[in-house]
């Protein structure tokens, strides 16, 4: 049947803010999907050790208050998600999640900030993977579609019901189910290896950001960089240079690449599942 028929496991955050390398962890989920139904979940409330935006909060739910007072210390959250999605990684099982950089980037930058051990170095030094992100695979395989690239638009076209959106656990399993419904559209995707998948990725990530960053410097904004790394973004981005990266946004201006996200400022940045 294809990777898609096989054990899966649907990763989120909710977090602080937009741009991973600055937003802290608020709440995770880790989901272990068989047969398209939840067998394992767990779930995780931080307190993040930073204010959370009323923004935030009005997305997600999760008060300031709330998570101070039931939310264990970030650094045991982002340690114990580590070694549960190395835990997987080390079994061979690939690892599901709705624009796959920015978690896992943001989890890896937390790791970093508190001096643990990053997934690569859990790993051996081995690289992460198998990583399946729905919003990079559709992005390539259906790329003249229009409308909306976040998760709830994207479950709506292949028929996901996503029950809670924001919730971490609901986007966690949503992410599965999307992934699933895209190999069952696509026998190319299906046929692919998991780890054939993840590599296929890497370039289909890469070549929408090339795409995007022309875009945006054709518009007007002749220093933006898109970094095309995938599934992890550069920590330390160039000092001094504009920046945008893939985001789950409205509609793209007039002329962007479809599947590229709205430009408002210099800058764009992603934004959680």
């Amino acid at each position: 049947m294809g990777w898609h028929g096989e054990t899966l496991v649907g990763f989120d955050l909710e977090t602080t803010g937009t741009e991973p390398l600055e937003a802290r962890i608020v709440t995770a989920a880790v989901v272990e999907v068989r047969g398209g139904e939840a067998v394992v979940r767990r779930d995780w409330l931080a307190d993040p050790g930073i204010r959370i935006p009323a923004q935030a909060s009005a997305i997600h739910g999760i008060s300031n208050e709330r998570a101070a007072a039931e939310g264990r210390p970030v650094r045991e959250v982002a340690d114990e998600l580590a070694d549960t999605l190395v835990g997987y990684w080390t079994r061979g099982v690939p690892v599901v999640a709705y624009n796959a950089g920015f978690d896992l980037t943001l989890l890896t930058a937390e790791l970093r900030r508190h001096g643990l051990p990053d997934l690569s170095e859990r790993l051996g030094g081995a690289p992460i993977g198998p990583v399946v992100d729905p919003y990079t695979i559709d992005r390539a395989v259906d790329p003249y579609r229009r409308g909306k690239r976040n998760l709830e638009a994207v479950c709506a076209e292949y028929g996901v019901v996503l029950d809670g959106a924001h919730q971490a656990a609901a986007d966690a399993l949503a992410a599965v189910l999307v992934a699933c419904a895209i190999a069952e559209r696509h026998a190319s995707v299906a046929a692919l290896t998991p780890g054939e998948l993840h590599e296929r990725q890497v370039g289909w990530y890469a070549r929408w950001a090339a795409d995007f960053q022309s875009f945006l410097r054709r518009k007007g904004t002749p220093d933006a960089v898109i970094d095309p790394a995938w599934p992890l973004r550069e920590l330390a981005p160039a000092a001094g240079a504009a920046t945008a990266t893939a985001a789950t946004a409205p509609a793209p201006a007039a002329g962007a690449p479809l599947g590229a996200p709205a430009v408002t400022a210099p800058a764009v940045t992603p934004a959680a599942g």
